[in-house]
Parts: structure tokens; C-alpha cells; sequence
């Protein structure tokens, strides 16, 4: 199946409210798509069922040529390390360093005992310092995340995808907090990651005029989604 992301059919309701139904989208590899919509139009409910943190009512998935539908616990929890996920609040550990930060791509394939002594091995370090340099955050790689700003914190959340070695990448809103200067040079990272590393990018977003200026593809969550009532 595709080495892109693809959904079709999918369906989601809350307590038998539907969300969502007969959904379909493709995003192909080396490609940047917007997914647009106001908060709540269900855009945080369709990334979460795509990496299967939210089970949909029916439907199926591929991401990175897995069939995430199909998939239950250590086979889930395998495909799941080639789908990196960019947060809103950048779901970084404050008190540690950029560096550190990044390293925690690694998380799933180090030995525990490394990450407790913090004794990473070097191809892991050189790879969290080649990913800080490729998000402009060279010289910031030992300074604490509590001390960087919103922007940069955000391109550590990047920079922590591609250390994970990602396959994909999906972007929950990720400049909806950000200044939109800071939100340019996020949505420029995500942009040439699609185009130069030839991910699969999927990026929700609420900015009409930032998806017209860096997506390839836009596509409004309204023309997906048949909602019935808001879900976030």
C-alpha cells in the first residue's frame, strides 16, 4: 500500500453523534497538505484515529505502508515509530535540553539503561545534532526548553520527528500559538522536509492565508467531513 498517507471510508462519533463519515483523503509522498478548518471542526479527531490513539467507527488507514486499521499492540506500537506527530504545545520536557529533547525520538529503539545515564550512542547524538542544525537550532542545542522561545520549542518538536526517523509526519495546528513570524519559519521546516526528505506532510491548520501560501495542496476539513455538532 502506499508509502504516503492514505484514509478512506473513515467514520467517527461521539457518544453516536457523528463527527465524521465516509472520509477519504491522500497525501503522496513529497507532498505538504493543509488540512483546514476552524477549531473544532474535528480536525484533532481525525489526526488522533489516524495513528489509532482514538479508534474510528469504521474505515481504513495506511501510513507509511502500514495498515494502522489493521493493527493491535506491538505491531501498533512498531508502525507507530515511523509516524512522527508535531504538536500544538510542543510536548517537550521543560528542564531538559533542546538537545536532550531531540534525543527523544530515539526513545523507543535505546535501551532504558542509556536513557536513565543519558549515554546515548554517538550515531544518536550526531543525529539529534544534524536534525537541531536542519530546524536553525544549532546553538541552542544545550540550552534548557523552558528558556527557548515558542517558535524555537516548536522546531525541537520537529527536530525530534526526524531524529524518530519518520516516515510521515502529521502536524496537530502547530503555529496556533505562535507569533506569525515564528510561524512562517514552522511551516517553511515542514514544507522543506516534505519536498527535500520526500515525507508524506500533513499539517492542520486555521490560517486561510498560511495554507494558501505554504501548502501544495489545501484541503478544507468542510469538504471532507459531514459533521453533525463540533468535536475539537
Amino acid at each position: 500500500m502506499t508509502a504516503g498517507i492514505r484514509v478512506h471510508d473513515l467514520a467517527k462519533s461521539y457518544d453516536a453523534r457523528p463527527v465524521f463519515r465516509g472520509l477519504s483523503l491522500d497525501v503522496v509522498p513529497g507532498e505538504f497538505v493543509a488540512l483546514l478548518g476552524p477549531s473544532g471542526a474535528g480536525k484533532t479527531t481525525l489526526l488522533r484515529c489516524m495513528t489509532r490513539s482514538l479508534d474510528a467507527d469504521r474505515g481504513q488507514i495506511w501510513l507509511a505502508g502500514h495498515a494502522m486499521h489493521e493493527l493491535r499492540n506491538a505491531a501498533l506500537a512498531a508502525a507507530r515509530r515511523d509516524v512522527g506527530f508535531v504538536f500544538q504545545q510542543f510536548n517537550l520536557v521543560q528542564r531538559r535540553s533542546a538537545l536532550e529533547n531531540a534525543l527523544a525520538g530515539r526513545l523507543a529503539s535505546v535501551p532504558l539503561w542509556r536513557i536513565l545515564s543519558g549515554h546515548y550512542p554517538r550515531g544518536d547524538l550526531r543525529a539529534a545534532e544534524q536534525a537541531l542544525a536542519r530546524v536553525g537550532l544549532r546553538d541552542r542545542a544545550q540550552m534548557r526548553a523552558d528558556r527557548l522561545s515558542g517558535g524555537q520549542q516548536q522546531r525541537v518538536a520537529i527536530a525530534r520527528a526526524l531524529v524518530q526517523g519518520s516516515k510521515v509526519l502529521l502536524a496537530d495546528e502547530p503555529v496556533a500559538s505562535l507569533d506569525p513570524r515564528a510561524a512562517r519559519d514552522v511551516l517553511g521546516i515542514l514544507r522543506s522536509i516534505a519536498h527535500d526528505d520526500g515525507l508524506a506532510v500533513l499539517c492542520s491548520l486555521h490560517q486561510h492565508d498560511l495554507a494558501a501560501e505554504y501548502a501544495d495542496r489545501v484541503v478544507a476539513i468542510d469538504d471532507l467531513l459531514r459533521p453533525v455538532g463540533r468535536q475539537s
